[in-house]
């Protein structure tokens, strides 16, 4: 096996190739990892969730680590991490608004966007579920490795 590093436009291949990653965020030192599926456009990893524990500890800790990891023929495989910045795409009139919308366009290109996490949000959610959130990481650092064989 060889393992070398990959560039960052590599490492952006890899993301813009796949749509399930593991999200990591942490709270009071205790660190959780869940899958989501994500979208990476304009530079940024775009997301959904209903609220819960991921949505909670990264409104109180915004620092947040996303792994994708791509397994390929034998032993191969490509990993990338990205640090980033959770950022809420809340709703509302104006600039958040139009980021919210973006972020739903983008992610409803993709077959199930909305697994792991949830039922498939309607435009007009039942009064008694809370609302779906979207959010985006700001990527504000990426690494990636390889091994072939």
């Amino acid at each position: 096996m060889r393992i070398s590093t990959l560039s960052e436009s590599e490492c952006k291949v890899v993301l813009a190739d796949h749509n399930l990653a593991h999200l990591a965020c942490t709270n009071n030192w205790r660190p959780y990892v869940v899958p989501i599926h994500y979208v990476y456009a304009d530079g940024a990893i775009y997301a959904f969730s209903l609220p819960g524990k991921k949505i909670e500890w990264m409104r109180y800790n915004p620092l947040v680590c996303l792994m994708v990891e791509e397994k390929q023929q034998g032993r191969a495989w490509k990993s990338v991490v990205v640090d980033g910045l959770y950022e809420e795409l809340r709703d509302g009139i104006g600039r958040k608004h139009d980021e919210r919308e973006h972020a739903w366009s983008l992610l409803s290109k993709n077959a199930n966007w909305w697994e792991p996490g949830a039922l498939k949000p309607e435009t007009s959610p039942a009064s008694d579920q809370p609302p779906p959130v979207f959010f985006r990481i700001v990527i504000e650092g990426i690494s990636g490795r390889q091994a072939k064989e």
